[in-house]
């Protein structure tokens, strides 16, 4: 298994599988699957919805003892609603009670932007908190105080530009370890990429492989990455899928991947994306492919009335 090794020599699993839109009826399988299959890495957050489902899964698996507990790599993300200080440790609590876990391995502030408590998406400018509210600062003091106790052996972040990242870097005690981002070949992210090279943050790509239903749900009018004539060439070339043409770029790249599916054969796919080994006129003929498109471009935490904007979500293009 590839992984990345984080600066205490702790290593995670390059390829994970997401969770995101998976629903409670179906993760479980998809869970279980993904275990039988080699998967140790099982990216979670609580605003999913399905954590209990994920635990349920987890627990099954290492209680009839298909794995040991420290053989598992599971993330977790603090979502927008416990920004405050003192909602930080609850919001932990309750996603170690829904994965029935005693620490997780990563946990991660979700989105620069905050949010008022119990809300999980904004109806208006009402249901926000600015940085003056709830800073980004203290936000993440609450996040080492997690580190400090033990409940996580790792904090980052997920959607930060490298802005946000400066700015919680000034002031931290524990630099954020992880960045978890939108990474794709459309968006290969190179700006963010290099920074958080120099920086010593590890990268996580979401929607690794495109994320084909906001297209078919006209939430964003860009190209199938998965259509891509040039990635099909390449996928031809190495007798494998696009899919694990795109998996290989990103892990080829030093990131990892957390590609969502409760498919099982897809789950299984996916998990070939390791045999994958593309050489360097591959990632050339990659490095030149159309874009860039991002396909979650996060509309909610910027409409009307909010005090945030794109410019404290996304790094400037590539």
């Amino acid at each position: 298994m590839k992984s990345l090794k984080f600066a205490n020599g702790d290593t995670m699993p390059a390829l994970g599988l997401g969770t995101w839109r998976s629903k409670p009826n179906e993760v479980f399988e998809a869970v279980l699957h993904a275990i039988k299959t080699g998967y140790r890495h099982i990216d979670c957050a609580h605003v999913y919805k399905n954590e209990k489902e994920i635990g349920d899964a987890i627990a099954k698996a290492i209680s009839e003892g298909w794995i040991k507990r420290e053989e598992l790599w599971i993330t977790s993300k603090l979502w927008n609603d416990s920004h405050l200080k003192e909602d930080v440790l609850p919001a932990l609590k309750t996603t170690l009670h829904n994965l029935q876990l005693d620490y997780l391995d990563l946990y991660l502030v979700h989105w620069p932007v905050a949010i008022k408590k119990g809300i999980d998406f904004p109806s208006g400018p009402g249901d926000f908190l600015t940085y003056s509210e709830a800073a980004l600062a203290e936000t993440w003091e609450a996040m080492e105080d997690l580190w400090h106790k033990k409940l996580t052996r790792h904090i980052g972040v997920s959607n930060f530009n490298s802005q946000k990242l400066e700015e919680i870097r000034e002031g931290a005690k524990i630099q954020p370890e992880l960045n978890q981002i939108e990474l794709h070949p459309y968006l290969p992210q190179k700006k963010l990429k290099a920074y958080c090279d120099s920086a010593g943050i590890l990268l996580t790509g979401y929607g690794p492989l495109g994320a084909a239903y906001r297209v078919a749900n006209s939430e964003v009018d860009h190209p199938l990455l998965l259509e891509d004539k040039g990635l099909k060439k390449i996928a031809q070339k190495h007798q494998a899928s696009v899919a694990q043409i795109v998996l290989a770029w990103a892990m080829e790249r030093g990131t990892s991947v957390v590609p969502k599916s409760v498919n099982p054969q897809r789950i299984t796919e996916n998990f070939g994306g390791l045999k994958v080994h593309l050489d360097a006129s591959d990632m050339e003929e990659i490095d030149q492919l159309k874009g860039p498109f991002r396909y979650t471009p996060g509309p909610a935490w910027v409409e009307e009335g909010s005090p945030y904007s794109y410019s404290d979500l996304w790094e400037e293009y590539i």
